[in-house]
């Protein structure tokens, strides 16, 4: 026991403590606090469980934080495989509601015994260890042809989750691709022609979509364009979100008086995807710039990590992990007042939901892992960048 002990305060007298990785910690201490009270506006039954899985999520990004980031490349492809099963078996035609029980028209919950989980929240995890495994040893990403297996890496899962169906989380597995290429040093000329290919693609996708899914482009487009004829149909969400979101001003309606306004609104989902409406109209202009300011400490504070270490895997896990937060808070706050397209995605931190706080945490504690952790003796020589010659 005293052994154990000493090997355990050894190793945390050689982490580095004034890692900038704190900076992500800190903001997401803050947002799950501010989510608690955005729920308990709204939804006073779901504070308590919320609550359960915030400890829950603060337990698994501790669980995340203690293993040294660099034997995390031993279960990336393991946690990859088992991710994509999972997917698949959401999409088993007759499977029993006991293991897989649609809600609102989509699978996208897994029975596991106490509770369900989302297959596609654990498969963000996945993507990013997995890219950044492929990546940390490899130079052909500053070729064209270099950039297409772990462009494929995210979209396969990408497809899965589409087929759900769920786009809000589809859209965000290639931001994190190009994230990390970006950080492992890919070129841009080449990631433009990828752009090119994706938009092309992304085209030629549109008569596979589902008629709701189409029915929410042609919604914001609607709103974008000043339409209001789509306000009491496939728009209704979102103008009720937007009319939340004016209403709350420049410091907001207080907590009775929106949870008043809400309650005779009935605005879908105030308590999970539109959460931002609940705290734009409670807080005003300043709980949006709050909630703004802080996912932008946090992406900084995960590039800073990135920054300072050393090693391609761990640069890649913080680049992968702060980035994939931020894209996700962009498209929530995006659907939210109207620019972007509503696709059920949730606010990291925030909304109300057990698998999705848990895997924002679990992002955390990588971002963590990697920042409290100083390089190794012997490390690779980090990526090589363009050097402006076109040989770099």
């Amino acid at each position: 026991m005293t052994g154990t002990r000493s090997r355990l305060l050894q190793r945390l007298a050689r982490w580095h403590w004034g890692t900038p990785a704190w900076m992500c910690v800190g903001a997401a201490v803050l947002l799950s606090v501010i989510g608690l009270v955005a729920i308990g506006t709204v939804r006073s039954d779901l504070v308590v469980r919320q609550t359960v899985a915030l400890c829950i999520g603060l337990c698994a990004a501790a669980a995340a934080v203690l293993p040294s980031h660099r034997r995390l490349d031993m279960i990336a492809w393991p946690l990859m495989g088992l991710c994509l099963v999972l997917l698949l078996v959401l999409l088993i035609p007759g499977i029993p509601e006991f293991l897989v029980r649609p809600r609102n028209g989509a699978s996208r919950w897994v029975n596991v015994g106490l509770t369900e989980m989302q297959p596609s929240e654990l498969a963000k995890v996945a993507v990013v260890l997995a890219i950044a495994s492929w990546l940390r040893l490899r130079r052909n990403q500053r070729s064209f042809t270099g950039l297409l297996p772990p462009i494929l890496l995210g979209l396969v899962p990408m497809g899965l989750v589409l087929v759900e169906p769920d786009l809000g989380t589809a859209l965000l597995f290639l931001p994190i691709c190009f994230a990390m290429l970006i950080a492992a040093g890919a070129r841009w000329r080449d990631l433009s022609k990828v752009c090119t290919i994706g938009l092309a693609g992304a085209a030629l996708m549109i008569p596979l979509l589902r008629p709701h899914q189409v029915d929410r482009l042609d919604a914001m487009w609607a709103q974008i364009t000043g339409d209001t004829s789509l306000a009491d149909s496939s728009g209704y969400q979102g103008q009720l979100a937007m009319m939340m979101v004016a209403a709350g001003g420049a410091v907001g309606q207080g907590g009775a008086q929106a949870a008043e306004l809400l309650t005779w609104n009935h605005l879908p989902e105030d308590h999970n995807d539109m959460v931002f409406a609940v705290i734009a109209l409670r807080w005003g202009i300043f709980g949006q710039v709050v909630i703004w300011g802080l996912f932008l400490l946090l992406v900084v504070g995960g590039l800073l990590t990135a920054a300072t270490c050393r090693e391609p895997f761990g640069r890649l896990i913080a680049v992968g992990a702060s980035s994939l937060l931020f894209a996700q808070m962009m498209v929530n706050t995006g659907m939210t007042i109207g620019v972007m397209p509503i696709t059920g995605m949730t606010l990291p931190f925030v909304s109300a939901g057990g698998s999705s706080l848990v895997t924002a945490w679990i992002l955390v504690g990588l971002v963590l892992s990697v920042g409290l952790r100083p390089p190794s003796r012997l490390w690779r020589e980090q990526f090589a960048f363009d050097d402006g010659s076109g040989h770099g």
